[in-house]
C-alpha cells in the first residue's frame, strides 16, 4: 500500500481516504451504515445480535434531554450528542476502553483527523468544559447501563470487574422498534435508519455560535437508576429482561412522539 493512503469505498459510490479524511467524502447515509455495522463491546452482547454505535448514539443523546430537562438541547447541541462517535462508524472501529491506551499515538492522530473532519463538515461546536461534562455523565450512563442489560454483566461485576461505580438505568430510554424489547440491539439496517432519520431532523451545518450559559451539574433524576438496582442480578438478557409498564404505545408511535417533543422545544426556545 502506498504511503498515505487508505481508500475505503462507502455504499453510495463515494472513496474515504481513512488517512486523509476529507469531511465531504461521505454521504448522512454512509455515516449511519458505519455506524450501524460498529460495535459496541467488542461485538459480544447476551442477544443474536450486538449493539451498534449508532443505537448507543441516540441513547446517549436522549439521556442527556431526559436526565436534565430544565437544560434542553438546542438542535446543534443535540447534533453534537448525536454525532460524538461519529469518526468511529468512518473508521469503522470502536475499541474497549482498557484497549485505547494501546493503540498509541499513531492511532489518537488517526481517529483525531476523521474527528476534525466531522466537525467540519457537521459545523459542530466544540465542547465547553460543562456541556462536556454533563455530556460524559449521559455517556458513562448509558455504557453501565449497556454493561448488564446488553453485554450481560450483573451489577457486582459493574462495580468490581469493570469499575463503573454509576447505577445503570432499568428502563430503557429509546421505544423499542415493533417487534423488539427493551434493550434489544437493533438490526443494522434499523439502527441505521433511524439513526439517519435523527440526523435529517438537525441542521447540516451550526449556524453561529451557541449561546452558552453557566451551568451547574444536577444529578441524574432519582427515578432514572434506583440504587437498589445495582445490587440486582442483571436483567438485560432476553430471559428476564423487564418490560416496565403496561400498555406501551406502538413502537411508530412513541418515535414520533419522541421526534415531535424535540421539535416542539425547539420551537419553544425559539420564541423566548
Amino acid at each position: 500500500m502506498k504511503p498515505g493512503r487508505a481508500w475505503v469505498r462507502l455504499q453510495s459510490g463515494r472513496r474515504l481516504n481513512l488517512l486523509e479524511p476529507d469531511p465531504t467524502s461521505w454521504a448522512n447515509s454512509d455515516l449511519a451504515i458505519g455506524l450501524s455495522r460498529t460495535y459496541r463491546w467488542g461485538g459480544h452482547s447476551c442477544w443474536d445480535l450486538p449493539l451498534s454505535v449508532a443505537q448507543h448514539s441516540l441513547l446517549v443523546m436522549a439521556l442527556r434531554q431526559k436526565l436534565w430537562p430544565l437544560e434542553p438541547l438546542t438542535r446543534s447541541e443535540a447534533l453534537r450528542e448525536l454525532l460524538h462517535d461519529a469518526d468511529e462508524g468512518l473508521l469503522s472501529y470502536d475499541p474497549i476502553s482498557p484497549v485505547k491506551p494501546h493503540l498509541g499515538a499513531d492511532f489518537r492522530a488517526l481517529a483525531g483527523r476523521m474527528q476534525a473532519a466531522v466537525q467540519t463538515r457537521y459545523g459542530l461546536q466544540p465542547w465547553d468544559d460543562e456541556s462536556y461534562a454533563i455530556h460524559k455523565q449521559a455517556d458513562r450512563l448509558a455504557a453501565a447501563s449497556e454493561a448488564m442489560h446488553v453485554a450481560g454483566w450483573s451489577a457486582a461485576e459493574l462495580h468490581e470487574t469493570l469499575e463503573i461505580g454509576i447505577p445503570p438505568l432499568t428502563a430503557d430510554p429509546l421505544p423499542a422498534p415493533d417487534g423488539m424489547r427493551p434493550w434489544e440491539p437493533w438490526p443494522a439496517r434499523v439502527a441505521a435508519a433511524l439513526f439517519l432519520a435523527k440526523l435529517k431532523e438537525l441542521p447540516r451545518r451550526a449556524v453561529g455560535p451557541v449561546q452558552q450559559t453557566r451551568r451547574t451539574l444536577p444529578a441524574p433524576s432519582s427515578g432514572s437508576a434506583q440504587s437498589r438496582n445495582s445490587r440486582q442480578r442483571s436483567p438485560g438478557c432476553p430471559r428476564d429482561i423487564g418490560f416496565g409498564a403496561a400498555g406501551r404505545q406502538p413502537a411508530t408511535a412513541r418515535l414520533t412522539h419522541w421526534c415531535s417533543s424535540k421539535q416542539a422545544t425547539t420551537r419553544a426556545r425559539s420564541r423566548a
